[in-house]
């Protein structure tokens, strides 16, 4: 009885932690598919689209921009580039225990619509390998975002962007 009791209790166990961890990836894949659609949107210069998937207290560093100081920024990169294409690996996604937030971070490349790079694409599973191939021909930055979960949607809370200095992100 005991042992029927405890079998039952670790079959119970394993189905919910398979569900908990079916439902971290599920979750990590959601901020990739966020990353992806602030990218598109980045490439139609959606202003308002872009600020919809950040929460209402959003920040980015280094210049601790809000909303307001955010919209300016990317206003005057999109007037820069023109038609652009933004250019990454696949994020890496780091997903909270007890809460309700994330973080993802990759290197990206922001180019003239126009300019071609090839075989990127072939990279998008090893940013290293990506990093190697564009690092010493474009600008490349690093970003990181800590994201939270609110009623079911995530949204970036925080922006940090880096600039790469060919060696390596310090």
């Amino acid at each position: 009885m005991r042992i029927r009791m405890l079998m039952s209790f670790l079959s119970a166990f394993l189905i919910c932690a398979i569900c908990v961890a079916c439902s971290r990836q599920d979750d990590a894949e959601k901020v990739r598919l966020l990353i992806a659609k602030g990218a598109s949107l980045a490439e139609a210069h959606d202003l308002s689209g872009l600020l919809q998937l950040a929460s209402k207290d959003v920040r980015a560093s280094p210049r601790d921009l809000d909303r307001r100081g955010i919209k300016k920024v990317l206003w005057q990169t999109f007037n820069y580039y023109g038609q652009l294409k933004v250019l990454y690996p696949r994020p890496v996604v780091e997903m909270k225990d007890e809460a309700h937030e994330a973080s993802a971070q990759f290197p990206f490349l922001i180019v003239r619509k126009e300019q071609t790079l090839s075989d990127l694409e072939g990279l998008r599973s090893d940013p290293i390998a990506w990093i190697e191939k564009i690092g010493e021909t474009a600008d490349l930055y690093r970003l990181r975002l800590l994201l939270t979960k609110q009623d079911g949607t995530w949204f970036v809370n925080r922006a940090y962007l880096e600039r790469f200095n060919g060696t390596g992100f310090e």
